[in-house]
This record gives C-alpha cells, sequence and structure tokens, in this order.
C-alpha cells in the first residue's frame, strides 16, 4: 500500500505562520497543491504533461479537518495519493502529520481536466493515461453543493495582481481563500482557531478583474462559523463558494 503514496516534508518558516505563531492555512494549501503536483510528475499526469495536449488540471473542490498546529521549525510531512477517477472528476487525498506522526489536518479534494482552449471539462478517461489508485478516503465527502451566500455582513473588494496568477494564468486556488478569510472579523480570528474548511471553485478570474469577498456567520452553530463568496465585479459571476468553521483558541494561542 505505501508505494501508492507519495509522501513530502516540509519545515515552516517564519515568514509562514500567523499572529499566533502558527501555521497559516493557506500556506499548508501551498503544501498541498506542491506535493500534489510532484505526485503528478511521478504518475505522468502533471501540469507540464497535460499542457503538451492543451489540456490542464484545474481543482473543484476541497474539504480540510484541522486537527493540530505547526509552528515556525517543525517539519510537516504531507501524504498525498489519488482516490478515485470517474466522469470529469478525480479526488485526491492528503493527510497532514507532525514529524512524529501527530495528525495535523485531513484533507479531500476533487480535480478536473479542462481543455485549454474551451475552458471546458474533458472526461478523464479517454484524456489521462491509467495511474494507479489507493480508494482509502481521509474525509468521506461526496461533495454536495455549498449553500449559496444570501446577505452578506461583510464586503472586501480585492484586484487581481499578476503574483495572484499560476501556470493556468487564471487566479491561484490558494488566493481565493485568501481573500475568503480575510472578511472574517477580528475577534473571531484573535480568540478562535480555523477547525474546518470547505471550499468549491466555480468560475475563474483573471488579471486586472475586480473581486468581491462576501461573507456572513451561520445562526446555528455554537462555535463560530461564515458562508462566504466570492464575485466578479464586472459581471457580476460567482467565482468560489466556502464554508469556514471555527473552535476556541487554547490559553497559549491567544495573544
Amino acid at each position: 500500500m505505501t508505494d501508492l503514496i507519495y509522501e513530502k516534508q516540509f519545515r515552516v518558516r517564519s515568514y509562514e505562520v500567523d499572529l499566533a505563531r502558527k501555521l497559516r492555512p493557506t500556506v499548508l494549501l501551498n503544501y498541498l497543491q506542491d506535493a500534489a503536483g510532484d505526485h503528478a510528475r511521478i504518475l505522468g499526469v502533471a501540469v507540464s504533461d497535460l499542457m503538451r495536449r492543451n489540456l490542464t488540471w484545474v481543482l473543484s473542490r476541497y474539504h480540510l479537518r484541522f486537527e493540530g498546529e505547526a509552528g515556525t521549525g517543525e517539519v510537516v510531512r504531507i501524504r498525498t495519493w489519488p482516490s478515485s477517477r470517474s466522469g470529469l472528476f478525480s479526488c485526491r487525498e492528503f493527510e497532514v502529520l507532525r514529524a512524529d506522526g501527530t495528525p495535523l489536518a485531513l484533507v479531500t479534494s476533487s480535480w478536473a481536466v479542462v481543455d485549454v482552449a474551451t475552458r471546458r471539462p474533458v472526461r478523464l478517461a479517454t484524456h489521462l493515461p491509467d495511474y494507479p489508485l489507493l480508494t482509502r478516503r481521509v474525509v468521506d465527502d461526496d461533495f454536495p453543493s455549498l449553500p449559496r451566500l444570501g446577505e452578506a455582513i461583510t464586503e472586501m473588494p480585492f484586484r487581481v495582481r499578476r503574483s495572484d496568477l499560476d501556470l493556468n494564468r487564471h487566479v491561484n486556488n490558494v488566493v481565493y481563500v485568501e481573500w475568503a478569510l480575510e472578511t472574517i472579523p477580528p475577534e473571531v480570528t484573535d480568540t478562535f482557531r480555523l477547525t474546518e474548511l470547505e471550499v468549491a471553485f466555480r468560475a475563474e478570474a483573471l488579471y486586472g478583474d475586480w473581486v468581491m469577498a462576501r461573507s456572513a456567520p451561520t445562526r446555528d452553530d455554537t462555535s463560530p462559523s461564515f458562508v462566504h463568496q466570492l464575485m466578479n465585479e464586472r459581471d457580476g459571476r460567482e467565482l468560489t463558494r466556502l464554508v469556514s468553521r471555527w473552535r476556541p483558541a487554547s490559553a497559549d494561542q491567544v495573544e
């Protein structure tokens, strides 16, 4: 089984932590993206392989459950594998661990391959070579639709910069999450820690676009939770939906 799992280690740098001196969730997303890309190269389905056929990977869904936190200098181990491939989507799993094997996060994700010219997804069976699957899921999620935000309590505009773009020349998925989390009020971020994050990527934003990050708290949870939405201000397209859930921070994590 272990030969089906790719593992990569990262050491948390001082510029990758937040005000509580813990690894930022968006940095962890970059770690995941990096490990997934390395494994895809080994499997022969990296973006560079697909680009030769005018195809590319795009991320459709993320579901993260945070089990712990890592600080500056700690080693973070990422274990990842593809768990399914059917129709238009392939799922990839991630286990995030401390050096001693203590869980830090459990993550499942869903990916599609799109035609670069048409920007439409293609069927994986007819466009990708076979690669081995390990069917074990770390988060059991069939990726139902996330709730659409109604009336927003907080809105923040962001202009797409060149540094926000990825190899596909659209806003990188991590940037959307960063913008969404920026709308969380300080009274939550100062005394709570992110415990769960669900993301649904729905459309792309390009250089020069203005994106509005909107959010509102939900009403039925004992701990804070928020529904988020990112909109393209030019044409009103919904770019991303997110749900974030938070837990009280321990005493040593509160500044």
